[in-house]
């Protein structure tokens, strides 16, 4: 398996794979905080989880420079925080407060970030595909060499506007990474009941476009397929697809008890292929890093997640003024 490279095997320093050990347990002590305000009552709304696929956005943003864009559907968090977003401006508007990026107003499926080029949270399934090619038409005509990472589930590949997308994107040679977070589920329907293509990235193929499937459990293997796929669209060969195969422990949302798939399955991925257990123990095995440097990592981030989640409590609900603001007419 690829994440059983030693870190220089894998190309990547000590220091980066704590980097994404560090990221990918942000990203899953603050989705499981977040659980925790929901069944408080303090979040409201749908509200998505993400724990178990952090590989996927933590691999594909170590590939990423300064310019390049993001956009994905209502499983977004993670997405948020790998980027850079700030774990209290996130929470906050999780919780409907003023000092959420949203001012409170978009809550989980609408917050967005121009400083570090995030453009949502989308909440209809499929909807930010087509907007995610337009934000590539944008650097295709400035000229620039950025890309646009455009996410989206094995649910929405079966939308039609994903199709109209792919055929446009490889037209003009736009410089967009379509990423199908395959988590094998969609909202309930397994992919084997719900498609009979065998390989969704192969639909690709019908409009010239390049493409792989990916391990999405293993962050050095995104990681690698990523730069791949980063290159491709540098270079103005046009759009690639990643078809990223991960899974999700919980439910679709919140309120889905997922009776759809057994508990030994889930039990079984938890244990066998955890995305944080497998960089956990390249580096305990490669002396990368120590118990106790990985407890001080583990402590670290339970502060800045408590700490996002006291912001959020403590933060004023917005004025009832700010329904006037950021609309049309």
């Amino acid at each position: 398996m690829a994440a059983k490279k030693p870190a220089a095997q894998a190309n990547v320093s000590a220091e980066e794979l704590l980097g994404y050990y560090r990221e990918m347990l942000l990203i899953r002590r603050f989705e499981e905080k977040a659980g925790q305000l929901y069944g408080m009552g303090l979040i409201g709304g749908f509200c998505h989880l993400y724990i178990g696929q952090e590989a996927v956005v933590v691999g594909l943003e170590a590939c990423t420079k300064e310019g390049d864009k993001r956009v994905t559907s209502y499983r977004d968090h993670g997405h948020m925080l790998a980027c850079g977003m700030e774990a209290n401006g996130v929470m906050a508007e999780l919780t409907g407060r003023i000092g959420g990026y949203s001012k409170g107003k978009g809550g989980s499926m609408h917050m967005f970030s121009k400083e570090k080029h995030f453009y949502g949270g989308h909440g209809i399934v499929g909807a930010q595909v087509p907007l995610g090619a337009g934000l590539a038409f944008s650097d295709k005509y400035k000229g620039n060499d950025n890309v646009t990472f455009a996410y989206f589930g094995d649910g929405a590949a079966n939308q039609g506007q994903v199709y109209e997308t792919y055929n446009m994107a490889q037209l003009w040679d736009l410089p967009v990474i379509f990423v199908i977070e395959n988590n094998q589920y969609a909202m309930g329907t397994s992919v084997a009941r719900s498609t009979k293509s065998p390989a969704l990235w192969k639909r690709g193929e019908a409009y010239g476009i390049a493409g792989e499937e990916v391990d999405g459990m293993s962050v050095l293997a995104v990681k690698e397929a990523g730069e791949r796929a980063v290159a491709h669209c540098r270079a103005g060969k046009g759009p690639y697809i990643l078809e990223v195969k991960t899974y999700r422990y919980r439910g679709h949302s919140m309120s889905d008890p997922a009776k759809y798939r057994t508990r030994e399955e889930v039990q079984k991925m938890r244990e066998e292929r955890d995305p944080i257990e497998q960089v956990r123990s390249i580096l305990l095995t490669g002396g990368h890093a120590s118990e106790d440097d990985l407890k001080k990592i583990d402590k670290d981030i339970k502060d800045i997640v408590n700490e996002s989640a006291e912001f959020a409590k403590n933060s004023p609900e917005p004025a009832l003024d700010e329904l006037w603001t950021d609309i049309y007419a």
